[in-house]
């Protein structure tokens, strides 16, 4: 460990020194993946840094033991400093578990309504307060992509992107299928049902990860269209981008410029053939995408929604919670966090492997 502190630490004065050379400054692109990698050093070295005060004062107060005078404050601070000493060390271990190069992106959340006809559109809208109220929470914005409203409300589509340091770190584990357990407002004999929403989270694409290839794509305008006529444009805004290589379509119709929904679902398509790229390369790693809670699929069944006894359960590490109510509030942090904890464990597990 102390090695690979040694040569992070060597790393990050490197690009200190990088960052003050005029040359390097005026390559924007250059500046601009130092910085990324400065910033993600940086909490490593600071903590690194304390360590090495502990590991001194340690190696201090055991010089002062026989002292007849000291003796007795140093034995008190020696137990005080190793408890410290086995604190930050716990700590390292985590930080120095490699990461995920996304974690800091902004996110494009897709939801859909799946199983279960009007319910599962209803519960699809119910997931996207959910996580609106959430992103809120951490002072993170959201914009709205795209949106099919249901019949009978909810949405059997909604596409949106979240904003905010950390977003993707927090929210990537939220893709699979989402099942709720509830009495349906169109249900008229009180009997509980069972309906599905797909969650899909994409790390933003950045212009450093994806060059898109506007040859490769075709563009055709259309009007707007929605459920029952409501803030639809009268005119020929909407704008459907085909990649003709891979087939992905993607669709933007909530800005009333055309130059805006084009805008959006260029940056959409650029997200949708970077999660591809990721996606393919996580499979020709293959342990790295076992190890991984969840596959990140869209039919894999990660959560239930239970609220009759509001009780929420995560399926991928056996996790429930009874207050299923404040959840749907946006009150997501206890569920994020042990997916976090689980997570950090296995990589752990498998670096000691």
């Amino acid at each position: 460990m102390i090695e690979s502190l040694n040569q992070i630490e060597k790393r990050y004065n490197e690009i200190n020194i990088k960052l003050s050379d005029p040359s390097i400054i005026q390559d924007i692109k250059k500046t601009t993946q130092l910085s990324k990698e400065l910033k993600s050093l940086e909490e490593i070295v600071l903590e690194y840094d304390k360590y090495k005060k502990i590991l001194l004062g340690i190696k201090e107060a055991k010089e002062m033991l026989n002292d007849k005078e000291l003796g007795d404050i140093a034995k008190e601070q020696l137990n005080d400093l190793e408890l410290k000493k086995e604190e930050i060390e716990k700590k390292l271990e985590i930080l120095l578990i490699p990461k995920d190069p996304n974690d800091e992106k902004n996110v494009v959340i897709e939801i859909r309504g799946a199983a279960g006809g009007d319910e599962a559109n209803i519960f699809a809208g119910d997931l996207y307060d959910m996580y609106i109220k959430y992103a809120e929470s951490k002072g993170w914005t959201h914009e709205l992509i795209n949106e099919e409203r249901g019949s009978s409300g909810g949405f059997s589509q909604i596409e949106f992107m979240i904003k905010g340091e950390g977003a993707y770190s927090k929210l990537k584990y939220e893709s699979g299928a989402h099942r709720v357990q509830r009495v349906p407002v169109t249900e008229t004999q009180g009997r509980v049902h069972t309906s599905t929403a797909t969650v899909v989270v994409m790390p933003e694409a950045e212009e450093l990860d994806f060059q898109l290839d506007m040859n490769e794509v075709r563009i055709d305008i259309t009007r707007s269209s929605g459920c029952g006529g409501q803030g639809v444009n009268t005119t020929d805004s909407a704008v459907r981008l085909t990649h003709i290589p891979t087939g992905i379509i993607v669709y933007s119709q909530t800005e009333r410029s055309q130059i805006k929904n084009k805008e959006k679902a260029i940056k959409i398509l650029k997200t949708r053939l970077y999660d591809l790229k990721l996606r393919e390369k996580e499979e020709k790693e293959g342990a790295e995408r076992r190890s991984k809670i969840g596959t990140g699929d869209r039919s894999e069944k990660i959560r239930t929604y239970n609220f009759p006894q509001n009780r929420l359960t995560d399926h991928r590490i056996n996790f429930t919670l009874m207050q299923l109510d404040r959840v749907m509030m946006g009150k997501l942090d206890e569920v994020i966090d042990a997916l976090i904890m689980e997570d950090q464990k296995r990589k752990l597990e498998k670096n000691v492997l």
